[in-house]
């Protein structure tokens, strides 16, 4: 059962290339029994096919860093298109928000870019 369901959330991305990033969005969290899992939408707003590899992500509430980790992708995305990547949460305060932010590496035209990317998981839209 979801112990968040959380609202449309807008990700800035800065790339360390010029040109459109990709999109991030959260769309979900799922509660399992030792932690939860965050549900994001990554979308490609390039004319071109993207692969996903890998993202670097750390998880932060406030000041204090609740998880880091790494995501092994292989996923490809196509112009315009978007998939959900699911990411683990551990330690997940309540009424607090939460930072996602890490780098996400792909492969655009045969040639590897990273993205910082960035997201808030708010937590006042949780369901009682």
């Amino acid at each position: 059962m979801p112990r968040l369901l959380l609202s449309l959330l807008f990700i800035g991305l800065v790339a360390c290339h010029g040109g459109k990033s990709p999109e991030l969005r959260v769309i979900g969290v799922h509660e399992a029994a030792r932690q939860e899992v965050v549900f994001v939408q990554v979308t490609n707003p390039a004319s071109r096919p993207m692969r996903l590899t890998k993202l670097e992500y750390v998880f932060a509430a406030g000041s204090s860093k609740l998880s880091e980790g790494e995501v092994a992708l292989s996923r490809d995305v196509p112009a315009g298109a978007a998939v959900v990547v699911e990411i683990p949460l551990d330690n997940v305060p309540d009424e607090t928000p939460v930072t996602l932010s890490g780098k996400l590496t792909a492969e655009l035209d045969q040639i590897v870019r990273i993205f910082r990317v960035r997201a808030e998981v708010n937590p006042t839209d949780t369901p009682n």
